[in-house]
């Protein structure tokens, strides 16, 4: 016996019912142009009609202003950097699951994150997070997995470590450029 809702199927919406969708689903929360379409696909008609309300949908969106994977990318870009103080590969990681071509990513990130002093940066993402000082090899490991799981470069945690007086070995890693 089944508690949750049973999933009827919905009719199809033509298109000024999508656009009316889309709207309110962009109103709801900030979405890239795939996310959208994603959203939407589910609810208009299946087939060659469909993709072309869709398309119609999408197209009208972008007119009116509301749609823009530019916009998107640089407020998107812009939260995770101030309010969740990740780093340059964390956001980046985020942009291209979020369906953001890899030249805008990058054009963005890079302006985002051009004059942004990274182990400052860290040092903000390690107070929000309210992490301890290390005591031992277990913890300075588990530190350093956070930090760069949080998407800063190697040297940038290792310079973090060192500031707590951990001892921490340098090894030679190509740092990658994110380009």
């Amino acid at each position: 016996m089944a508690f949750g809702k049973s999933k009827s199927a919905r009719p199809p919406l033509d298109q000024a019912e999508l656009l009316e969708y889309a709207v309110k689903s962009l109103a709801s929360k900030m979405k890239s142009e795939r996310d959208l379409r994603n959203r939407v696909k589910d609810r208009a008609e299946p087939g060659e009609a469909g993709v072309e309300a869709m398309d119609a949908v999408i197209a009208k969106l972008k007119e009116l202003g509301y749609l823009s994977d530019e916009r998107f990318a640089a407020d998107y870009t812009r939260m995770r950097q101030e309010n969740e103080k990740f780093g340059k590969r964390r956001v980046q990681q985020g942009l291209m699951q979020k369906g953001i071509a890899t030249e805008l990513t990058n054009k963005t990130l890079t302006a985002a994150y051009d004059e942004v002093d990274e182990v400052a940066l860290a040092k903000q993402y390690v107070e929000r997070k309210r992490m301890k000082k290390p005591e031992g090899d277990k913890e300075v490991a588990r530190a350093m997995r956070r930090l760069v799981g949080a998407g800063f470069s190697v040297g940038t945690v290792w310079k973090v470590l060192r500031g707590w007086g951990a001892e921490v070995e340098e090894v030679d890693v190509m740092e990658d450029s994110g380009e």
